[in-house]
């Protein structure tokens, strides 16, 4: 994808602690930044996944990450973490993630973080809410 096919970004600093011995950001750390953008993009929406969890009981449990990697990020390197919602289904949702340097279109890594809406109690995958459902299919158009 383009950047540009992306309507959410969020903006990170990359942190020392987040780099090794190489001086590059340790590849897990990909993941909070996959996590930390999705949680801004459903706040930018805006939808509660607090209050979500709290009146539904219901969660979102991750069942599938893929991470690519194009290129290193340093300490103090100011990336942008592009995020839409590439896949809705009954219970699940894909998001697709791309980081790129600030003002620079060379993808430094691309994933997919796919999310199953499940029953706290039974455990089963539940259907996803209608709310959010409407929410994500007014930012991104189809899906």
């Amino acid at each position: 994808m383009a950047k540009s096919d992306f309507k959410f970004f969020f903006p990170i600093r990359v942190r020392y602690a987040e780099t090794d011995l190489q001086g590059i950001v340790f590849n897990a750390h990909y993941l909070t930044y996959f996590d930390t953008a999705i949680y801004e993009y459903l706040r930018d929406l805006p939808f509660d996944y607090i209050e979500h969890v709290k009146h539904t009981e219901t969660d979102f449990h991750v069942v599938k990450v893929l991470i690519e990697f194009y290129g290193p990020s340093h300490f103090d390197d100011e990336i942008e973490v592009h995020v839409r919602t590439g896949r809705i289904g009954r219970s699940s949702l894909t998001f697709l993630i791309e980081i790129y340097p600030k003002n620079s279109e060379t993808t430094l890594a691309k994933g997919e973080v796919v999310w199953v809406n499940t029953d706290q109690k039974s455990h089963e995958s539940s259907q996803l809410p209608e709310e959010l459902v409407f929410k994500l299919r007014d930012k991104e158009g189809k899906i």
